[in-house]
């Protein structure tokens, strides 16, 4: 499947491999992940009412030091799957042109959405929910959003629109606006 990156969780972790190598520098057999996090006082903290991941490889061409580099950039993905407590989105491959994208790693944030009843029918069944944070006011959540589909929050339905002419951009707009 393709995904393009348009945004990231606001936690990152990193991973390195066996080698003395791969500490040292930034080696095909690194990992990076990104998951939600939210503020609690003065640090951002996971609060994870659904965990979940993004696991970005060593040799898939993230750039790890310029992570917004990779926005709106496709990559080749495995589809999700649940690992260790939790669903993960392997990206395997940066794609070296611009190609349609069949989802889009969407962050959406209490600022933008209003409050998410996660009771309530909140995102369009297409999409795919890949972790939720929540603490007091604050929530943030990472999504795999195909053109199209939608997330209701307290601010009303916002619509995540493709750009036509760039295939790896979208923008999340208010419905009917």
């Amino acid at each position: 499947m393709l995904v393009a990156v348009h945004g990231f969780g606001s936690i990152w972790t990193r991973r390195f491999g066996k080698s003395v190598e791969s500490v040292a520098s930034y080696t095909r057999d690194a990992a990076f992940y990104n998951t939600t996090g939210v503020r609690v006082g003065n640090k951002v903290r996971a609060r994870s009412q659904v965990y979940g991941v993004g696991r970005f490889s060593g040799s898939s061409g993230f750039a790890p030091h310029q992570p917004e580099r990779m926005l709106n950039r496709v990559f080749k993905c495995a589809e999700p799957c649940w690992r260790i407590n939790g669903t993960q989105v392997l990206f395997e491959e940066l794609m070296p042109e611009a190609v349609t994208p069949d989802y889009y790693l969407v962050i959406v944030r209490h600022s933008d959405t209003g409050w998410i009843d996660r009771a309530a029918t909140w995102k369009a069944r297409e999409c795919v929910l890949v972790s939720f944070s929540e603490s007091d006011v604050a929530q943030e959540a990472m999504l795999l959003m195909p053109a199209f589909s939608w997330v209701v929050g307290g601010h009303g339905a916002l619509v995540l629109e493709p750009d036509p002419m760039k295939p790896g951009r979208a923008r999340l707009r208010r419905a009917g606006g």
